[in-house]
């Protein structure tokens, strides 16, 4: 990403890319502008595409963010700051994930919005649990 926002070559960017995808299983694409403060507890499977990514994101294996198709098809995801993604979470389409939002492992956020301050947990489809959270997850990861 510094590369491509400094006017670096897109043919080297995407051989970067390629590299990062085969060595780290991470597929995040050059041109995505990743937070100034987050954490990634395991790289393998995680998928990011265009979005907005507030500070503080954490992401552990096989979590996803993106687009959303049909009606919604190109309306990128909003992550506001303090998001956490465990392993399996999914964020898709169009949703606003608000300020300090936990989203449990296997848990997904199809075109729903969330509260912030919240656990998010897989409830019947399309209809997630938030229940309130039992301690500030962030101080796990960062000094905030």
């Amino acid at each position: 990403n510094t590369i491509w926002r400094n006017n670096g070559d897109p043919g080297v960017c995407t051989q970067l890319f390629c590299l990062n995808k085969a060595l780290n299983g991470i597929d995040c694409y050059y041109e995505i502008q990743l937070p100034d403060y987050f954490f990634i507890g395991h790289l393998v499977g995680i998928v990011l595409a265009k979005a907005v990514y507030g500070n503080y994101l954490v992401l552990y294996q096989n979590s996803t963010v993106g687009k959303g198709h049909g009606l919604d098809y190109g309306v990128a995801p909003v992550l506001e700051e303090g998001v956490v993604m465990y392993a399996g979470a999914a964020i898709i389409g169009r949703c606003r994930v608000a300020k300090n939002t936990v989203i449990s492992q296997g848990a997904s956020l199809i075109n729903r919005n969330t509260p912030g301050d919240c656990i998010v947990y897989a409830g019947s489809p399309g209809k997630p649990i938030f229940a309130p959270p039992m301690k500030n997850v962030l101080e796990d990861f960062f000094r905030i």
